[in-house]
């Protein structure tokens, strides 16, 4: 636990917008509390505002000292995660229930020439196939229904089964196929029970290509009711067969190491799974200023396990040189059999997945809280020779598609970073399609001319996403708004195109720009202004480009043309399904591989 005082503003504002499980701890490092999160931001920003005066919270946040997070894909993941590490941990300030019920299965009967599906909890010992666990019963209950409607199993006991005359209930409203009764064989029941299990599996293309099918047939003939029946099932498919990642069918017990980073600013972060559980991670930060990657990863591992119990089973992100040493030498401390495996595919390679996701975001958050934007400021006005850090700064961006649907965007920031309340799109009308330089002059003239009323205030810098082509337009611009002595900032790009080269132009004009590399606190804000604009830009465009021609949000995605447009609203069941989706959903989808996934993703969740 960190011995500085816990900056709780500083520390909210480092948050991701993603799904996760936060736990929080006081000064002697005892953990208090955990908790999900749908978005970690907004949920733990909530323990610190002056409105939440619930008596518990107030005693919760007053012993607060540090907090730590923990990524998922999902909400639902974040939910297991939690149920995992409330009952390992038993945190003094969370509900433990005192029926302390275990997620709910599906399952399989066995022992029986028709075999039943239905929901179960408790110890997986009876015979059969379990599949799960379920966040709740809601879930596995729908999962049933669907998977009854699709291929009419039954769910009545063996006694019932075994005396029954003629079909019941659940035949006539075609959720049984009737085995009791001999109205179907034992060959095709069995055939039923299997494609189910392939399903609850995730190898359901044929089912979902079959109703993928019916689904457009119901809707050429407008059965739209029907059409939407069909969508809703292959939505709910797509997550029936979605494993998580956090809580698996499983017995191992292994530990994820995943390391991020550069020499001299590395991240570690370490998922301990027990029983198949994941039990979250925790993030280190080893300083290795002259060791690659993979050595301060071993050399970490070693000092890791000087105090911890090795599992059998130990998964790095990086391939190890040393990897057998190393395991003969964890064996040794272990007194049991030690490998280090590199999973490439299945569970464990999601497992990896996941702490390296954790290890870039932990890399990110420390930078942010390490750093502050004060203190960023203050680099940047050495940088630039300012008698005073800039207290507010604002960038212009520039984007279109190929000249079509320009926006511009205006990002501020102030001296605790992003102002987004006071942010600004322009749609650009009336230049040559593909003249950024005469967008970039309309956007700052629009601005300025009500800065100069007095509607808002001045910046103190303005920062342009350019060279010195582009200054010159904006200094004209201003110079005309009666504004020429404002400080004014072009950056732009080095030869690489690669973050650190960046080149700053600085007044006054015809002088060499500065080039303060990749060390820089300065250029380092200068670069997060820089993206943000970029990105606000993006996501401008791309609903401009929407609104405009009516079209689907999926087609303004580059690489995603009509027929896997299709291919995918058929593979998720619609739009919200693929919204709903995580980055390797999408990747598993027919067409879509490592890169347009990511491509994909990324569109659907700016700024995530």
């Amino acid at each position: 636990m960190t011995a500085t005082p816990f900056d709780a503003r500083a520390f909210v504002a480092s948050l991701p917008r993603r799904p996760g499980v936060y736990r929080m701890f006081d000064a002697a490092g005892a953990l208090l509390y955990v908790g999900k999160a749908k978005s970690l931001r907004d949920r733990v920003g909530s323990y610190f505002v002056p409105s939440n005066v619930i008596p518990k919270v107030q005693a919760l946040v007053a012993q607060i000292a540090a907090m730590e997070v923990t990524v998922t894909r999902s909400e639902t993941e974040a939910l297991l995660l939690e149920h995992n590490l409330i009952k390992a941990l038993h945190p003094k300030y969370n509900v433990v229930l005192r029926d302390d019920k275990s997620f709910p299965y599906l399952w399989f009967t066995g022992g029986h020439s028709f075999p039943r599906l239905g929901v179960y909890r408790g110890s997986r010992n009876a015979p059969g196939r379990f599949f799960g666990p379920y966040p709740n019963a809601g879930a596995v209950t729908e999962a049933l229904n669907h998977l009854q409607k699709i291929f009419r199993l039954r769910n009545c006991r063996d006694s019932q089964f075994a005396h029954r005359s003629r079909p019941c209930l659940q035949h006539q409203i075609g959720r049984c196929s009737a085995p009791c009764v001999g109205l179907i064989s034992e060959v095709d029941y069995t055939k039923d029970v299997e494609a189910a299990m392939k399903v609850l599996e995730g190898r359901n293309d044929e089912v979902q290509q079959q109703l993928a099918a019916r689904m457009e047939w119901a809707a050429e003939r407008l059965e739209f009711e029907r059409a939407a029946a069909l969508r809703d099932q292959i939505a709910a498919i797509k997550e029936l067969q979605a494993q998580q990642v956090v809580a698996a069918d499983d017995e191992r017990d292994a530990d994820v190491f995943a390391l991020a980073g550069d020499p001299g600013n590395y991240a570690v972060s370490v998922m301990p799974v027990r029983g198949g559980r994941s039990l979250g991670t925790h993030s280190f930060f080893p300083r290795a200023d002259l060791a690659t990657p993979a050595e301060a990863l071993s050399s970490f591992m070693m000092q890791y396990y000087a105090s911890e119990a090795p599992p059998p089973v130990i998964y790095p992100n990086l391939e190890l040189d040393d990897a057998p040493a190393l395991g003969e030498a964890l064996a040794g401390m272990a007194g049991h059999a030690v490998r280090l495996h590199r999973a490439q595919r299945g569970l464990a390679a999601r497992w990896v997945e996941m702490a390296v996701e954790n290890a870039r975001n932990a890399l990110r958050m420390r930078q942010s809280r390490k750093e502050g934007y004060q203190q960023l400021q203050t680099a940047l006005a050495e940088l630039l020779g300012l008698a005073a850090p800039p207290e507010r700064m604002e960038c212009f961006d520039i984007s279109h598609t190929q000249g079509e649907g320009t926006v511009a965007s205006c990002v501020v920031f102030g001296s605790e970073g992003a102002l987004k309340k006071d942010y600004r799109r322009l749609n650009i009308s009336g230049v040559a399609p593909g003249d950024d330089y005469a967008a970039l002059r309309q956007a700052v003239a629009r601005r300025y001319a009500r800065v100069r009323a007095g509607e808002i205030p001045a910046p103190d810098l303005l920062v342009i996403d350019g060279g010195p082509a582009q200054l010159a337009g904006v200094r004209e611009v201003l110079v005309e708004q009666g504004m020429g002595d404002l400080p004014l900032l072009g950056i732009s790009k080095g030869a690489d195109r690669k973050p650190g080269q960046e080149r700053l132009h600085w007044a006054p004009a015809g002088e060499a720009p500065l080039i303060p590399g990749p060390a820089s606190a300065g250029l380092r804000l200068l670069q997060q202004i820089r993206d943000e604009a970029h990105r606000f830009a993006i996501t401008g465009h791309r609903r401009r480009r929407a609104k405009r021609f009516n079209e689907s949000i999926l087609e303004t995605v580059p690489g995603l043309g009509p027929a896997k447009r299709k291919a995918l609203l058929l593979h998720f069941g619609g739009l919200q399904g693929i919204l709903k989706a995580g980055r390797m959903d999408l990747e598993r989808a027919p067409g879509v591989g490592p890169t347009l996934a990511q491509t994909l993703y990324d569109a659907l969740h700016p700024g995530e």
